[in-house]
């Protein structure tokens, strides 16, 4: 048997949402791999102490240290973890979920020298990410994307008399909620009969000047915390629209689940996002923060059906290849 320490915020409280070491650590479980996990620690410093004891406690017993590996605060446990098994001869996969990544390569590349270029292998959840990796020369990243279990995201065909828009996301300065609202105000302002439901945890205070926002501009948002995978796939019965309002970005899970659901999508075109929808082929991407950009693009979905049905269809074929059949055995085989 195959033993796994993965390394990554495993957390559970109300200002995280599900992540990939919950996600797909469960999936390895499943096919048989001897999973060992750190860490569920909130704060920081207890979170990377635990990170430490879980390494020196199980170096012995794994195979492998998979790593996530975030482009914010986090890239400093990466950077901890990775060195420690270069000195005790662990192999090490650093799982690459940042979305700004990029610009660590940029401002400190011997750091992420010290990282990326001495791991067993980089794994890419985005095209994006492994080509700007390779244009700083590392040529030791596979890609793999991020995976969902395509039964548990059944097609649902939409009725497009309002405009019934889904956010999902955590509430952070960097996926700008902000956006969202604005974007509703200015429907709203045009005469469209418009709402707006965001689904998420607050996971840096950005939620309170979301709802300011919304409170100064004079417009109803519904906003239902963290839920549930199944849970808001079930509330998204209830919407005909997905917008993804990020400046920064890979592949996020939540767009490849409206994908598989059905639901139009409007995104901001930034970081790894053409390599998972291309514009007007699986749905439309929009310039960052451009509130009436993402208005129009809104507004040509739902006055243009043939084009929408053919985005929606499209969206749902390219889901279907992030299926965790589809995926599994290029885990298995880095691993």
């Amino acid at each position: 048997m195959k033993h796994v320490l993965y390394i990554g915020n495993n957390l559970q409280n109300n200002r995280s949402n599900v992540s990939s070491i919950q996600n797909l650590g469960a999936l390895l479980q499943r096919e048989g791999y001897s999973m060992y996990y750190a860490s569920s620690k909130s704060n920081k410093v207890l979170r990377l102490l635990d990170m430490v004891f879980a390494f020196f406690r199980l170096q012995h017993r794994v195979n492998t240290v998979v790593i996530d590996t975030y482009s914010t605060h986090n890239f400093y446990f990466a950077l901890v973890i990775s060195q420690l098994c270069r000195v005790f001869r662990v192999e090490y996969i650093p799982s690459l979920n940042g979305g700004n990544l990029p610009a660590r390569l940029h401002k400190h590349p011997i750091m992420c020298r010290m990282i990326f270029k001495y791991s067993k292998v980089n794994v890419s959840p985005s095209l994006y990410l492994k080509q700007a990796f390779a244009s700083y020369g590392y040529d030791n990243v596979s890609y793999i994307p991020n995976t969902i279990e395509i039964e548990k995201y059944p097609f649902q065909t939409k009725d497009y008399t309002t405009i019934r828009l889904l956010w999902v996301r955590s509430f952070s300065v960097l996926y700008n909620p902000e956006l969202a609202v604005k974007v509703l105000k200015t429907l709203l302002d045009k005469g469209y009969k418009a709402s707006l439901c965001m689904v998420g945890p607050d996971s840096d205070g950005t939620l309170a000047n979301v709802k300011a926002l919304a409170s100064t501009l004079g417009v109803e948002v519904t906003f239902t915390g963290k839920l549930s995978k199944a849970a808001w796939t079930q509330l998204s019965q209830d919407y005909n629209c997905f917008i993804n309002t990020t400046n920064f970005d890979n592949t996020p899970v939540s767009v490849i689940e409206a994908m598989a659901l059905g639901l139009p999508i409007v995104s901001t075109n930034v970081g790894g996002m053409p390599y998972l929808i291309q514009h007007q082929q699986e749905g439309l991407l929009v310039a960052p923060e451009s509130v009436e950009a993402m208005v129009e693009a809104i507004l040509y979905l739902f006055e243009h059906a043939t084009e929408r049905e053919h985005m929606i269809a499209n969206a749902r074929a390219v889901a279907e290849s992030f299926d965790w059949n589809c995926v599994k055995q290029l885990w298995k085989d880095v691993l």
